[in-house]
């Protein structure tokens, strides 16, 4: 394969038999996925092997460390239910289990708990006791991702900061079920069967709310009434093909935006759709686009593999070209689109001369 690249660090990449070949290229976008997927506990999660033994008061079931007398270790025990949760308890964790039921009275003595992880297991809607989670007045995280959820669970408490209920089989939405939760900053709902009128309203109020997760579902539209606070939202691996009017102008935070893997065409984005100050990270990776669209100078990563883009047009990027007047670009990807080297124009490099990779062909 032949490398190419120039004084301003843009370069293509192909291999020596000049077949067409993917990379992983590991930018920040693809380094925040990553580590959502696979470090999903790192930051709070240490096993209760390491932390020595356990109180008087634990469950025989789990483990509650002495040096770690807020937690509660229940995770991959191959549990059917849930034990008796003593006082005291913040951190309950019970990954990787077999329950399939939370019963009324489980979390009764587990005032104090904060952060509830229920992810891998078996639970359904119809054996989750009522107000089972509305008890818990000082719960911040609710993890329940992996279950066989049908809908959301409910009622929630005010002060949950991060609602987590991806890979489930969720189609339904109650419009009211996040009603004043304030302190809600992160959603993840991603891989699920929603669609779009199930979402109606649902997001609607939720003025903390900084990161919505909507990939992998049914959705033909991008979600509505979203809170101005939004910072990250990703709505890939959908069935979206046009875009609303004035849409990003209601989201003057969002910095990272991810629709590829959609049915996007060049006629369903409105004109400057994308030119918004406050992009950082724009994926639209696996539509049907010809072209591509005009962004903000601000923008640092552009993703547009796997289209059908055939024109390398300058303007999309900056429409004048000086020595304050030029894009910020870290990072462009256009491999698996019809661009080729014939095809960049001469004055890329002054134009994007803080790019330091551009892929194609």
């Amino acid at each position: 394969m032949m490398n190419w690249s120039i004084q301003q660090g843009v370069k293509k990449r192909e291999d020596s038999t000049g077949a067409f070949k993917m990379s992983l290229i590991c930018l920040p976008l693809f380094a925040a996925l990553l580590c959502g997927v696979l470090c999903q506990y790192d930051d709070y999660y240490e096993p209760a092997s390491q932390l020595g033994p356990s109180g008087p008061n634990c469950p025989e079931e789990c483990e509650c460390p002495i040096s770690f007398p807020s937690a509660m270790y229940c995770d991959n025990r191959k549990l059917k239910y849930i034990p008796i949760v003593p006082s005291g308890i913040k951190y309950l964790y019970l990954q990787r289990n077999q329950i399939d039921s939370i019963k009324n009275g489980v979390f009764d003595n587990a005032t104090d708990l904060s952060w509830l992880i229920l992810d891998e297991n078996e639970i359904v809607n119809s054996n989750i006791g009522k107000n089972t989670f509305s008890k818990l007045k000082k719960l911040e995280r609710l993890y329940m991702n992996k279950n066989k959820l049908t809908e959301p669970v409910g009622p929630l408490p005010n002060t949950l900061q991060e609602l987590k209920l991806a890979k489930n089989q969720i189609s339904k939405f109650p419009s009211s079920l996040l009603k004043g939760l304030q302190n809600l900053t992160v959603i993840q709902l991603q891989e699920n069967e929603l669609q779009d009128d199930a979402l109606a309203g649902v997001f609607q109020g939720l003025n903390s709310l900084t990161y919505l997760d909507l990939s992998t579902n049914k959705i033909k539209r991008m979600p509505q009434d979203l809170p101005s606070t939004l910072e990250m939202l990703y709505a890939d691996h959908n069935d979206i093909s046009k875009l609303p009017d004035n849409y990003l102008q209601k989201l003057p935070k969002l910095q990272y935006l991810r629709i590829s893997h959609n049915q996007l065409v060049d006629s369903g984005i409105p004109a400057e759709f994308f030119n918004v100050t406050s992009l950082i990270e724009l994926d639209l990776s696996f539509n049907k686009l010809q072209s591509i669209p005009v962004v903000n100078e601000n923008l640092e990563n552009l993703y547009l593999q796997v289209n059908e883009i055939n024109k390398f047009d300058l303007a999309s990027f900056c429409k004048i070209t000086g020595p304050l007047n030029y894009s910020r670009l870290r990072h462009l990807r256009l491999d698996g689109n019809n661009i080729t080297h014939n095809d960049l124009p001469v004055d890329m490099s002054n134009c994007l001369r803080q790019a330091s990779e551009v892929i194609y062909e």
